[in-house]
């Protein structure tokens, strides 16, 4: 087992690994910027080394202050958490070639999931349902015409090297098409630096379902379930629930081995999540994340299994700890992302915490890294907090999580608690009967 991990990450995902670190014996190593040098998690690690000023750029993302502070400390191997550096390839190259473990898949694996395109091809290869599509990157407009016309209007124009709905436009009739195909292009440019883009048939009502998997060295694979990530605004996920409730257990098991097969063939190293899109009784593969997700609580309270502590012992050359045959589903969960925003607009809502409790009792995780008096930077991500909410049935889940946002405090800032607390009144989210589109359009009507 590992000695000691630089944590190359802030917030709660930071904290969520220092934890998983402590219980396996592990030192730990904080790395963070001059703006979170009071941050929680740099407070409880053994070691702590300031790698740069606010900008993400010039310090969570400079990977030679990050290999540097390894190095100094003498850490034999590096956790990326999620976003930052934890799908860079090169980053996982640079890691193993300073004789570091990087806690995650190889960078070829991270290289290839990470260009939209080449995923595809290779998910599908693997055996994997593909959403009707270009075979690869649109380089003409009348490619990508023809290509529309076969496989029918409305269409999605994607980025290759896309994410968090950049790069993402809609042509629903072939007149829109050009604009969507030129737009997308630009907007991947500069946010990506690659202005491939391809084209996909566009799913009306469809829900987004993810089945979270995991890899050893020792060939063995396991899946863990589903968790239907359908409620988003802007192509960002805002709550999530696992086990879904639009899924049969035979769809379950389907779509479950399906995609642990696929995974098998690719010998992938690590835990993994692979997305797709539900429509009508069929699934459509989106893409493949390379890397813990933010909602990963809700695979550990159904399927009762650390996932941090799993990912450890992956990359130190453990066997999982369980095999297919032990993943067994109890309950259900339900997460709300906690934002410092407003509740109605969604501006970032900064600043320092004057109050914080959090919620107790039966059934309740709160992962964060804010305490009373933290105040929060405005150059990061908003989320502040996961609410994670188990219960033996998705009724009695419902019913926690009303009584748990009733009970968090957390004042000086706006937070998206109010949200939350109304959300989960409607009766499409009481009956589950909901899709991707659902939210944005709730919203829309409620903020008319």
């Amino acid at each position: 087992m590992f000695k000691k991990v630089l944590i190359a990450n802030r917030g709660e995902i930071a904290l969520r690994i220092h934890r998983a670190c402590k219980e396996l014996g592990i030192q730990t190593v904080a790395v963070h910027s001059t703006a979170d040098a009071n941050a929680m998690h740099v407070r409880l690690a053994d070691e702590s080394v300031c790698i740069g000023p606010p900008a993400a750029k010039d310090s969570y993302l400079n990977i030679a202050a990050v290999i540097a502070a390894a190095e100094i400390t003498e850490a034999d191997a590096i956790h990326p958490g999620y976003g930052f550096l934890s799908e860079n390839a090169r980053f996982a190259e640079i890691v193993a070639a300073h004789n570091i473990t990087f806690i995650g898949p190889s960078a070829d694996h991270i290289r290839v999931m990470g260009d939209k395109i080449a995923a595809k091809d290779t998910m599908g290869k693997a055996g994997i349902p593909l959403v009707p599509g270009s075979d690869g990157a649109i380089t003409t407009i009348e490619q990508g015409a023809k290509v529309a016309e076969e496989i029918g209007y409305p269409v999605l124009v994607k980025a290759a090297s896309g994410g968090g709905g950049r790069g993402m436009k809609l042509a629903r009739v072939p007149e829109e098409l050009e604009n969507a195909i030129n737009t997308a292009g630009s907007e991947a440019k500069a946010a990506f630096g690659d202005a491939s883009v391809y084209l996909e048939k566009y799913l009306e009502l469809p829900r987004h379902i993810e089945i979270q998997i995991a890899a050893d060295s020792h060939g063995n694979v396991i899946q863990l379930g589903e968790r239907d990530c359908s409620l988003q605004r802007r192509h960002q996920k805002v709550l999530e629930e696992a086990l879904s409730p639009a899924l049969t257990p035979e769809q379950r098991a389907e779509i479950g081995e399906v995609t642990r097969a696929a995974i098998e063939k690719l010998g992938y190293l690590g835990v993994g999540t692979i997305e797709y899109l539900y429509e009508n009784g069929q699934f459509y593969f989106i893409e493949m994340n390379t890397r813990l997700q933010v909602e990963h609580p809700i695979t550990e309270q159904v399927a009762n299994i650390d996932l941090v502590r799993e990912q450890i012992r992956i990359a130190a050359g453990h066997p999982l700890s369980l095999k297919q045959s032990d993943v067994k589903f109890a309950g259900h969960a339900i997460e709300c992302r906690i934002n410092a925003e407003d509740p109605v607009n969604f501006t970032p809502s900064p600043g320092k915490i004057s109050d914080f409790h959090a919620p107790g009792g039966p059934g309740i995780r709160f992962d964060s890294a804010v305490y009373d008096g933290y105040t929060i930077p405005p150059f990061y991500d908003s989320m502040i907090g996961k609410l994670i909410v188990y219960g033996d049935t998705r009724e009695l889940c419902i019913a926690r999580l009303r009584r748990a946002l009733a009970e968090t405090v957390l004042t000086g800032i706006k937070t998206t608690i109010p949200l939350f607390e109304k959300l989960i009144e409607e009766p499409e989210f009481q009956s589950g009967d909901y899709h991707i589109h659902w939210l944005e359009e709730w919203l829309s009507k409620a903020n008319a």
